[in-house]
């Protein structure tokens, strides 16, 4: 069965670029596209809506108070040009939260992250193998990165470097905001504008900076009072 999905947009071309990506995914299907929230409204009240793409900025009411009026909301995937409103937006328990222009690799994870959420309990056994694991394109090809493995991550210009254990890096053009995202949730933390570090393999901090062995990584000032508490317990 297919899964339905309504789209939510004032900018004819980002319905079309929705349309695009998912006309790709054999298991996705549109039921409805909507210019604002109001209308958005009325497909809800009369049509089975399974995963919601939702702009933020919209005219009448934004994305994110439509949100919050709904009482028994589908899955929603945000998609916006604005970086600002993602945490208030992961705090509504969304599935994903895209940066316009949406890319189709990202679009894709968007949706298969859905698919592992969405899966019935019965049939989805869930093991640190399954789940610690992220994709990231580098050039054709999809990098399968075991989150442990991962020490920090450092944004050069328009490309990010995993770093890794055992010296095993791997530099991909990336945004660091993307990937922050990403690793929501997964034991990670921005301490500073060009850098996210794995809280698991950290072996020494201070106010200042965060170590690997004899690699020190420094904290920003704009996160110091936040990295230090999260560092400290």
């Amino acid at each position: 069965m297919k899964i339905k999905c309504l789209l939510v947009d004032d900018e004819p071309l980002a319905i079309s670029l929705l349309q695009n990506h998912i006309s790709k995914l054999d298991y996705l299907e549109v039921v409805g596209t909507c210019s604002n929230a109001l209308k958005a409204a009325e497909v809800l009240r009369t049509t089975p809506v399974d995963l919601l793409f939702l702009d933020i900025k919209m005219p009448q009411i934004t994305g994110i108070d439509f949100l919050k009026t709904l009482r028994n909301p589908p899955a929603v995937i945000f998609t916006t040009a604005y970086r600002e409103y993602a945490l208030e937006s992961y705090e509504l328990d969304i599935v994903d939260y895209l940066l316009k222009p949406i890319t189709f690799d990202r679009f894709f994870k968007a949706t298969d992250r859905y698919l592992r959420i969405s899966a019935p309990v019965n049939t989805k056994v869930i093991t640190p193998s399954q789940e610690d694991f992220i994709y990231i394109k580098n050039g054709s090809k999809f990098n399968k990165i075991n989150i442990d493995s991962i020490l920090y991550i450092e944004s050069v210009k328009d490309y990010i470097v995993i770093h890794q254990k055992e010296n095993v890096n791997l530099t991909a053009k990336y945004k660091i905001s993307d990937i922050e995202i990403e690793l929501q949730d997964k034991n990670f933390l921005r301490i500073h504008r060009s850098f996210i570090i794995n809280l698991k393999n950290i072996t020494a901090f201070t106010a200042y900076d965060v170590e690997f062995g004899t690699i020190e990584i420094p904290i920003g000032a704009s996160y110091k009072e936040y990295a230090f508490k999260i560092l400290k317990g």
